[in-house]
């Protein structure tokens, strides 16, 4: 039984998600380990909702030790069939002030120490992932953000830096000579593996600040940080509610499908363990085949 259709993931500064009704809160185990924090499941605007917070509550996961995996197939095994991630980020252009939101469709890849797949073992994999961003989604939050109220950038991109240090300002100038938008340490990683796991997935990046190419970086006090922190957040709320109403009943994408083409190992050869570990992300590719042979 489909525990939940929508996953929101909250991060730096969204550790709940107030509004939600009959709600409940279910820890997972899944074969990847725990997940960063229990579920909290309940319905929003109608519709079965499961929350997340990324770095636990408290705050207790930095982002290189985030259980993404867990995180991702927890949220498969709820029955979620999008993610809405929200994820607090730094300014890479003037253009993009403190406490706006942009919406990114692209990602460039700075990590260094982390595991993002859910394949090898004896199954190779590879996705197509061009575009990794599910647009119908990404469009519901662009559209949901100009309901709110919210200053709103459709489109540009995400660097993932490993973290937990900030940039160097060579770094920093470096991204914003490559034409970046904003930076953030956590949802490429995340975009990767929903994939995979056939969810539809799109971010919600909550400018923060200016990383620290800009002028007026050193005078940023913690206080000025973290009380942007608490009105996106409040915004962030406001633009979820907004998304869940909106969020098209069946998905109009190929997100769902994604594994279809990508599963390259000869299936008779994949072992039975990894086989069974992987099962609710491509036992339907495996058990159509048996059906047709039998």
């Amino acid at each position: 039984m489909q525990q939940a259709e929508i996953g929101i993931i909250g991060g730096s500064g969204l550790y709940s998600m107030p509004g939600f009704s009959d709600v409940h809160e279910v820890s997972l185990e899944t074969p990847f380990g725990a997940p960063s924090d229990p579920y909290v499941l309940g319905t929003l605007a109608g519709r079965k909702v499961a929350f997340l917070s990324r770095h636990g509550r408290g705050h207790r996961f930095m982002p290189t030790e985030i259980n993404y995996r867990a995180n991702i197939h927890g949220f498969k095994q709820l029955g979620v069939e999008r993610v809405l991630s929200l994820s607090a980020v730094g300014s890479l252009k003037e253009e993009h002030h403190p406490l706006d939101f942009v919406i990114p469709n692209q990602f460039v890849d700075r990590t260094r120490h982390r595991v993002d797949t859910f394949f090898g073992d004896g199954l190779v994999v590879h996705i197509g992932f061009g575009e990794p961003i599910c647009g119908e989604v990404a469009n519901v939050a662009v559209e949901a953000c100009r309901r709110a109220g919210v200053n709103v950038k459709s489109g540009g991109t995400y660097l993932n830096m490993e973290g937990p240090q900030f940039s160097t300002k060579a770094e920093s100038n470096l991204y914003r000579s490559w034409g970046l938008d904003v930076i953030g340490m956590t949802n490429l990683t995340e975009a990767r593996l929903a994939r995979e796991a056939e969810l539809c997935y799109a971010t919600v990046a909550m400018v923060t600040d200016y990383d620290c190419w800009h002028e007026t970086h050193d005078a940023v006090s913690v206080d000025q940080i973290v009380a942007v922190l608490l009105k996106n957040a409040e915004h962030a709320c406001s633009v979820v509610r907004e998304a869940v109403a909106a969020m098209p009943k069946t998905p109009g994408c190929k997100c769902g499908s994604a594994l279809k083409n990508a599963i390259l190992t000869q299936k008779n050869t994949v072992p039975a363990a990894t086989l069974d570990r992987l099962r609710l992300l491509v036992g339907k590719y495996f058990d159509s085949e048996q059906k047709a042979g039998t």
